[in-house]
């Protein structure tokens, strides 16, 4: 079997087994934000402080995070401009609008794990800062503005500064750019709380598979944005830039990510509608399954 096959398909299992705990009611989809939160909170802060400590630091991975910006600003014009012709209701554009913006970086990070190693994994992390900057701020601050909800107007700026990956990546690079190796016994430790990261993501996205009929072809399109016109974005900026090698990758990988759960967050908090983003979730994540391995077969480096 092709070595990267091997290394793909239990990720594809675990998936599975999370849509398996849920009808046998072992876990339920609640159980999913605990384990995506244990995962933000513990393992992946663990895991970005080792990918980083490991990787060599080369001069195009400080494009990554600034990318993930300008792709999340492309999808905000695109999809304004269609959702608008196609008048749907306020609420359901907001979640139309928002679920575009929001790529699902958590779940490319399984993928470039055990892909790439460490050198996938610190890439990634690295655009999922640039990502999560967008949505507890600008994407967030649209949630605000088309959801049913006039309880405040401002952008939470604290939310994104108190993200444990993004101290576990300052951490990571203090140490490596002054030259400090990590001690054995932090590696050790570290790396025993990141090993359950891959997993845990990956049974949680398969608690969250939920999808509906309603508004059927209103969500795919949502979904062929994000995935499919966010694909194209990603591949002129690699080639606008040059970038090379497993940059190139992450950039135009992580692109086409599927919609991100942060709309299902905000279409609750802000009472946009609930239905159409987890309809355009689970639908972006099934396709996303079999989508994302494929592009990072055809575009490794």
């Amino acid at each position: 079997m092709n070595p990267f096959v091997e290394k793909i398909i239990p990720l594809i299992l675990a998936f599975f087994a999370g849509i398996l705990f849920k009808q046998l009611k072992l876990l339920t989809k609640d159980d999913a934000s605990v384990l995506l939160r244990l995962v933000l909170t513990v393992t992946l802060p663990a895991l970005t402080i080792i990918a980083i400590s490991n990787v060599k630091l080369v001069a195009d991975m400080i494009y990554i995070p600034f990318l993930a910006v300008a792709i999340v600003l492309s999808m905000y014009f695109i999809s304004g401009a269609i959702g608008k012709r196609l008048k749907m209701p306020g609420p359901m554009f907001g979640s139309f609008l928002v679920g575009t913006m929001i790529m699902n970086t958590a779940y490319s990070l399984p993928f470039f794990a055990a892909a790439f190693g460490n050198e996938g994994l610190a890439r990634a992390t690295l655009f999922d800062i640039g990502n999560t900057f967008m949505i507890f701020t600008f994407t967030y601050y649209n949630a605000i503005k088309y959801g049913d909800n006039t309880h405040t107007d401002k952008i939470n700026w604290g939310k994104f500064l108190r993200l444990p990956p993004l101290w576990a990546m300052a951490i990571a690079f203090g140490w490596k750019l002054g030259g400090v190796s990590l001690p054995p016994l932090a590696f050790n430790f570290l790396n025993l709380i990141g090993q359950p990261t891959v997993p845990l993501v990956m049974i949680a996205l398969g608690l969250y598979f939920e999808p509906k009929m309603n508004n059927l072809g209103k969500a795919l399109l949502a979904v062929f944005i994000r995935m499919g016109i966010g694909l194209g974005i990603g591949i002129l900026l690699a080639t606008v830039l040059g970038l090379q090698g497993l940059t190139r990758t992450v950039v135009i990988v992580n692109s086409a990510l599927p919609i991100g759960f942060n709309t299902l967050i905000f279409a609750n908090l802000e009472n946009m509608d609930r239905e159409f983003a987890a309809t355009c979730v689970s639908i972006s994540i099934f396709i996303a399954l079999f989508y994302i391995p494929l592009l990072i077969y055809l575009f490794r480096p």
